[in-house]
């Protein structure tokens, strides 16, 4: 069809851990999801996989990113970026580990490193039968020396040691390469994956352990994204979880204009925090605040705490609350973390019926599809109007099972963000309280409850978990429409 039907496999060194929606018949999917992957401290690299769903047969691979860890690592912020495809040999892609003991004696000369090879694990099978031939070749110094051929296994045992002379003057920059290969008696050899070691590291001290076999370097340049590029945000963070006691201090300065409200309210942790918060981080500080203020029972007056200073600084009622600061982020974190069983149980049943009718919705004549509303008829193509009024048709009936479903859920909306919903009237009726801006009260709740909470998980139901896939181009169309 000249399409495909994409999705995204990812992997931590050789272990799958998470998998997009299937974007279907789309050559430029978005697919708008995140992962947060506990990572084992020793970790290597990061490969995303993009496939291609076939409902008869194999998937077919398109291509895939490599990632080491210094990689990801190098800048603060991690990789934000488009990054080319490169193929997917099968035969390239490693796996497994190798057990190393690399040493060199403080005395002697001159010095020699010893490479004490003992077991690798876990190799890819390169062999008909499922297991392989492996032996290891090491490179140090301009010398090569290889192991013994440990015949059909996957978890070869050498046990053997390669002794290198250093040069004086040596390490340098120099590195020692250890590279395992499956032998074949025809053809010629498979590689199963290398590790490499700066030889300054081993001078100062023996190195011991297992270590994870990575491929030969990414070459995706080579490729020019002919096989078409891929956008990735990744960031590594490092966490030290300490005892609560620890945090005490903090949280007590957090809370601390929350529990006394007679503080000079530009001088607290909160007033600096807001004001030193960048665009870009504000979304990972309102939702850590929002999780400590419920750990200690407090959203509902911190929400109150940041939107009354908000308001404070408004002027004209019809921007409150437009702008992506830390009060209108902590409130849609506060909504999604309290209120997603409930955003379910309203949308859910309207979101299921909209994907399974697969109905043809086009209000916008620029955008209509004639030929397609044909099977809407039996007398041929429907014209434009006809396609219009039936499409005015579906929508209402769906918006207007959407808006009794919001309306007739007062009982079940959770106790907290009404709460919250009813303090921020009240805030806002202090602050506005001329009759001309009588309905800013309502404006301030429904811009929270529906633009940042109703109207996005009908857009993207994906992201909130109402779905397990992302919507086909045809169903999209009609949560736009919704949505909009």
């Amino acid at each position: 069809s000249g399409s495909s039907d994409p999705y995204c496999v990812v992997k931590v060194d050789n272990e799958v851990v998470a998998r997009t929606a299937t974007v279907w018949k789309s050559l430029n999917p978005f697919w708008g999801e995140e992962y947060t992957l506990r990572l084992p401290r020793g970790f290597h690299s990061l490969t995303v996989y993009v496939l291609d769903e076939d409902t008869i047969g194999q998937d077919d691979v398109i291509g895939k990113v490599s990632l080491s860890r210094q990689q990801i690592s190098a800048g603060p912020r991690g990789i934000d970026s488009w990054l080319s495809l490169v193929p997917v040999d099968p035969d390239e892609e490693v796996q497994g580990e190798i057990h190393l003991e690399l040493r060199v004696p403080k005395q002697g000369h001159p010095r020699v490193l010893h490479c004490h090879l003992i077991e690798a694990r876990d190799l890819a099978p390169r062999d008909l039968s499922g297991t392989s031939d492996p032996f290891a070749r090491v490179s140090c110094c301009g010398r090569t020396l290889e192991t013994a051929v440990i015949k059909k296994t996957r978890f070869p045992h050498w046990d053997e040691v390669l002794e290198f002379e250093l040069a004086e003057g040596e390490p340098g920059e120099a590195v020692l390469s250890v590279e395992v290969w499956d032998w074949d008696i025809v053809g010629k050899n498979d590689f199963l994956g290398r590790v490499e070691f700066p030889l300054d590291t081993i001078c100062t001290g023996p190195t011991k352990g297992w270590f994870q076999l990575l491929p030969f370097p990414s070459t995706t340049e080579d490729h020019g994204g002919q096989l078409g590029t891929l956008r990735l945000a990744v960031r590594l963070v490092e966490d030290r979880v300490l005892p609560p006691h620890y945090y005490q201090p903090l949280i007590q300065l957090l809370t601390e204009p929350v529990l006394c409200p007679g503080q000079p309210p530009t001088g607290t942790a909160l007033a600096i925090l807001e004001e030193v918060t960048s665009g870009e981080s504000r979304q990972d500080v309102a939702t850590k605040l929002v999780k400590i203020f419920l750990g200690q029972g407090l959203a509902v007056p911190l929400l109150d705490y940041l939107t009354t200073r908000e308001l404070a600084r408004t002027t004209d009622p019809n921007t409150l609350f437009r702008s992506n600061s830390l009060a209108s982020k902590s409130v849609e974190q506060f909504m999604k973390v309290v209120g997603l069983p409930y955003l379910h149980e309203v949308l859910k049943p309207v979101v299921n019926r909209i994907f399974e009718e697969k109905k043809y919705v086009e209000l916008d004549p620029g955008k209509m599809e004639l030929s397609r509303s044909r099977r809407m008829s039996f007398k041929g193509s429907l014209s434009e109007a006809q396609v219009r009024e039936s499409s005015l048709e579906l929508l209402e009936g769906y918006l207007g099972d959407i808006v009794d479903a919001i309306v007739g859920s007062v009982e079940t909306c959770p106790l907290l963000m009404r709460v919250a919903f009813k303090q921020l009237r009240r805030r806002v009726e202090e602050r506005f309280p001329l009759a001309q801006h009588e309905e800013v009260r309502y404006f301030s709740i429904s811009g929270f409850l529906f633009l940042r909470f109703f109207a996005p998980a009908v857009l993207t139901p994906k992201l909130f978990s109402l779905r397990d896939q992302h919507a086909d181009p045809r169903t999209g169309r009609t949560l736009l429409l919704l949505a909009k």
